[in-house]
């Protein structure tokens, strides 16, 4: 158990709710690219059966695998082929924002739930301790991983959403020249899970802003629910 709780970013009691909360998110953002993707004019992703809520379609081992280990990981991407949009730059930018958003939208959602859970004395009133912890920590979870896929998705490295969005924004001579250094972000991923100095100024601030975009939001909901702070 020690072996396992020194390689884990999680502790192991809470694991379960953190593969849970995996699952739903990880799900949520893929089929939101496929959804907007194919309702763009790309049947590409509908073709392959992406277009739906089904976990095991959008599952990546290796990416949740990284995530539990070291604190940053991702799903099975969503092929999009921009040639079929109408206006490829503006349609390619919407589709690859709407993963992070949807993590976002989550987020918002789960704060909402714990805040109302609060605001109301739900979970003053529940007395067994197992199931207590079994609410807060998928709550807090659920909010704060929904935040933080939010701010890692949009850092600009391949293959990641803010790449694609700064693809789509840019001039199509630099974005040319970015697709030239493609090839080496998973050597820039390798070096921010082995070094921890780098990875200090790089995944731990997205873990820090997450649970601030957290603490804002429930408190603002509990604010809105007269719930003085």
């Amino acid at each position: 158990m020690d072996f396992l709780n020194n390689i884990l970013r999680f502790p192991l009691e809470e694991l379960p709710f953190v593969l849970i909360v995996l699952v739903i998110a990880f799900t949520v953002h893929e089929f939101s690219h496929a959804y907007f993707a194919y309702k763009f004019g790309d049947p590409t992703a509908k073709l392959l059966g992406r277009v739906t809520l089904n976990p095991a379609v959008h599952f990546d081992f290796l990416g949740v695998l990284l995530l539990v280990i070291a604190g940053f990981g991702w799903a099975r991407p969503v092929p999009v082929n921009r040639d079929n949009f109408k206006n490829p730059r503006l349609m390619g930018v919407v589709v690859s924002a709407a993963g992070p958003l949807s993590n976002f939208v989550l987020g918002i959602i789960g704060a909402f739930v714990y805040a109302l859970l609060i605001a109301t004395g739900v979970l003053d009133g529940i007395t067994n301790e197992r199931l207590l912890f079994a609410i807060t920590t998928f709550l807090r979870y659920f909010c704060f991983m929904n935040f933080f896929l939010f701010l890692f998705n949009l850092i600009p490295l391949p293959p990641l959403d803010g790449y694609r969005i700064v693809e789509d924004i840019v001039p199509p001579r630099l974005r040319m020249k970015l697709q030239q250094f493609e090839q080496w972000s998973i050597f820039i991923f390798l070096l921010i899970l082995f070094i921890p100095v780098l990875q200090m100024y790089t995944i731990s601030p997205l873990y820090m802003w997450a649970n601030s975009i957290n603490y804002q939001f429930v408190f603002s909901f509990l604010k809105l629910f007269g719930v003085s702070i």
